[in-house]
């Protein structure tokens, strides 16, 4: 297997009220093409601060990320930035979608930001949609939709590029568990049909249990 995500030695410290936290500890990480591993922990021991670093959405830490063979340290914040685009999709706890947009306007936006054109990017929204179950909901808006509807929505958005590594943080946090059995069911053979990766941040031990593997954060470092 090709190699998606590499980490070595990844650390993160803070200062609060004068003193420093170490968040990670030299964390190591490997992940492969088509792999989807849980990252399991609980809250507050740092996952979302690894996710955050390994999805480009902070800087400070230390260590070494290779995404896709590029050592996302020599990059500026242009390459960053593209890195993100092309080769990233995230899904978080809160779906963020945009308001004023519909289901299908949210999916097709960053497509077109990544340059696709509007027809191509409508039918892969659409797809991808009916294929989440939401063929009748393609022009609701999200205060038109339920908790487990939203979160469809923004798996669909994450997907929508066709990423490398897919990064979920608590992807079913706000959802029942019969819901979010639904969602976690459509978002694993929706990565496994398209073969991307995905490193999925959870303290659900159910839920990790259906990856292909599991890593535990502890103290600031994997065990």
């Amino acid at each position: 297997m090709s190699e998606v995500l590499s980490v070595t030695a990844l650390s993160r410290s803070f200062t609060q009220g004068g003193a420093r936290i170490d968040v990670l500890r030299g964390v190591d990480l490997t992940v492969d093409a088509g792999e989807i591993i849980a990252l399991l922990g609980p809250s507050g021991s740092g996952k979302s601060t690894m996710l955050q670093a390994i999805g480009l959405l902070e800087g400070g830490y230390g260590g070494s990320i290779r995404l896709c063979g590029v050592e996302v340290a020599k990059e500026g914040n242009e390459g960053r930035t593209r890195l993100r685009r092309e080769k990233l999709g995230f899904v978080y706890q809160f779906h963020h979608l945009l308001p004023d947009f519909t289901a299908i306007e949210n999916v097709i936006l960053p497509q077109l930001i990544l340059g696709r054109g509007m027809d191509e990017a409508r039918a892969r929204a659409e797809s991808l949609l009916t294929d989440l179950g939401l063929a009748q909901r393609l022009e609701h808006k999200p205060s038109q939709l339920s908790g487990g509807e939203q979160q469809r929505v923004a798996v669909a958005r994450a997907l929508a590029n066709r990423p490398a590594l897919v990064l979920a943080d608590e992807p079913t946090g706000n959802l029942d568990e019969r819901t979010a059995d639904v969602v976690v069911d459509e978002f694993i053979r929706l990565v496994r049909e398209q073969g991307s990766a995905a490193l999925i941040a959870t303290h659900n031990e159910r839920l990790a249990a259906r990856m292909d593997r599991i890593v535990r954060l502890h103290d600031g470092r994997l065990d």
